[in-house]
């Protein structure tokens, strides 16, 4: 995301009020401005070059905004919203918040595509060389691994197993290759399930040698990237691999929202964590223990999901759309800030 910043110094044509400065004080009013702001001068450089103290050089820079002799505009591409993205990232005290403009044809769809370009470019400018960064499954990140064009040399590990099996190549496996692919370095993908019919067969599976490898690096993830799911059909992967049954009971206990294979309710508690054994994913406390963490998640019907996870203080970044973020600066008291990552449940 490029912002830029663009100055107009007037001169002459400036208002009414500026109109009260002689021309000798335009002119060189003028042409500090520009030296300070088009040129970036300090304001001691601008005073030994003019041959007067740095104050008054303050003094004039001061005057020409008041007077409008100087215009300042502050420009972000028209797809971000900066105002909201400044109150949804100090609402949840989180390190970044990125808001994208709903597209008006999909305002209530759940992670509108739009996401994933915003996301790539977020990364771009997160990931450092030497990085590990960690992709879990999830739609929005498959759109964001897909539009990646620049990627320092970094490490990428998948974090969870994948929705579908018959699908890895065209999912979180394909996401983990093409994010490699562009930074130049080392994939480890994992080829098994997220979801076990039980704890036993998830064990068994996190000791096959591929699937070790990756999770070796979990402890060694710098940057993560992450989905979030409302719990119902078809805006949560796991919601739609388990049971009826299943789903019955993990709604009886106030699941809200689900993020890699865990589940919380309203208020950012973990439960259900019986199904995390039967897994594989990435667990909460190291989660918890990456430095950067961003979710990818938009649509107001996943407003309430996304909230709870932030207020789970497990990430500690959100790329969302306008939609959710107007859902989310009016959900309840705010929470605790996200980047005091302590555990409010025993994680």
């Amino acid at each position: 995301m490029n912002r830029s910043e663009e100055i107009a110094v007037s001169g002459m044509s400036a208002g009414r009020s500026a109109m009260r400065m002689g021309p000798a004080e335009l002119v060189q009013a003028a042409a500090m401005a520009r030296r300070f702001y088009l040129e970036g001068k300090s304001k001691i450089q601008i005073a030994e070059e003019f041959g007067v103290s740095r104050f008054k050089v303050a003094r004039v820079l001061e005057t020409a905004l008041e007077r409008d002799l100087v215009r300042i505009e502050i420009r972000v591409p028209a797809e971000l919203d900066a105002e909201r993205s400044d109150a949804l990232r100090a609402r949840y005290g989180l390190r970044h918040a990125v808001v994208v403009e709903s597209p008006a044809e999909a305002e209530e769809s759940p992670d509108p595509e739009n996401l994933g370009e915003v996301a790539a470019d977020l990364l771009g400018e997160l990931v450092n060389e030497g990085d590990v960064l960690g992709l879990a499954w999830g739609r929005s990140t498959i759109h964001m691994a897909a539009a990646l064009d620049r990627l320092p040399p970094c490490t990428v590990v998948q974090l969870t197993g994948v929705y579908d099996a018959g699908t890895a190549e065209r999912g979180s496996v394909e996401a983990v290759r093409r994010a490699a692919q562009v930074s130049g370095g080392d994939a480890h993908p994992i080829y098994a399930p997220m979801l076990l019919p039980d704890a036993a067969t998830a064990a068994a599976l996190r000791n096959q040698t591929g699937i070790a490898r990756a999770f070796e690096y979990f402890d060694k993830v710098t940057v993560a990237c992450v989905s979030i799911g409302s719990w119902e059909p078809g805006i949560s992967t796991v919601h739609d691999m388990l049971s009826d049954e299943e789903r019955a009971h993990y709604a009886s206990l106030g699941v809200a929202a689900e993020m890699s294979a865990h589940l919380f309710d309203a208020e950012g508690r973990r439960v259900g964590r019986d199904l995390g054994e039967r897994c594989i994913t990435v667990e909460a406390d190291r989660l918890r223990r990456i430095p950067e963490v961003v979710a990818i998640a938009g649509g107001h019907r996943k407003a309430a999901a996304i909230d709870a996870v932030l207020r789970s203080g497990l990430v500690t970044s959100l790329v969302t759309d306008t939609s959710a973020a107007d859902a989310l600066m009016t959900a309840g008291p705010p929470p605790r800030p996200a980047l005091n990552r302590a555990d409010p449940d025993g994680i």
